[in-house]
């Protein structure tokens, strides 16, 4: 799976499939674990997001790090990534035809991975999976997709901009754990008759 993922980044850091490529410093393709069983997808890369060409290291990264922590989590055990993956000029929203021409990598990513849970981080995220939902109704109430469970929040960044919203990643954050557990295994996480120990 890691190799996988090393090869579709690499397509991903040459891809000219829409018009946000012509003025990108960096791909942002996502990063975390290839054995991961929570998989975050936000909305776009941002201006550090653009320079380092990794998924959430500004200002509502840093938050999504605090979040995971209280969570016991960390970003090493779950996979980031954006549903583009390259800046949109002055960090809007993007538009429906670079979401689609992005669509082809993010469900690579997704088969590659096989997550238990997809934490839909937003509006845009949230309506790959439901388009006619509310983030805000639907925001800590996990969703059965195909074999998948999907868990709305608001975006780290919403609540940097309007700290009412803060308590809410606060409290939905804190129910992924749990989640985890009740989530059903998936295929890479069925028992393996007589494996033996790496060490």
């Amino acid at each position: 799976m890691e190799e996988e993922l090393k090869t579709l980044a690499q397509r991903i850091s040459v891809c000219k499939d829409c018009p946000l490529s012509r003025n990108r410093t960096h791909a942002v393709p996502g990063d975390g674990s290839s054995s991961a069983r929570i998989m975050f997808i936000g909305e776009a890369p941002g201006f550090y997001e653009d320079q380092q060409g990794r998924p959430f290291v500004g200002p509502a990264g840093k938050f999504l790090d605090e979040l995971l922590s209280s969570a016991g989590m960390s970003r090493g055990e779950v996979f980031i990534t954006n549903m583009v993956k390259c800046r949109p000029p002055e960090n809007r929203d993007p538009m429906p035809g670079e979401v689609e021409a992005c669509r082809q990598y993010l469900d690579k990513q997704i088969q590659i991975l096989k997550p238990r849970v997809i934490v839909a981080l937003g509006r845009h995220s949230l309506a790959k999976f439901f388009p006619q939902e509310s983030i805000s109704k639907l925001r800590g109430k996990p969703r059965q997709w195909n074999d998948t469970i999907i868990y709305p929040m608001f975006h780290p960044a919403a609540a940097l901009h309007n700290q009412g919203l803060r308590h809410y990643l606060e409290e939905d954050i804190k129910g992924l754990p749990l989640l985890l557990k009740e989530a059903p295994l998936g295929e890479k996480e069925q028992p393996q008759p007589q494996q033996l120990p790496m060490f």
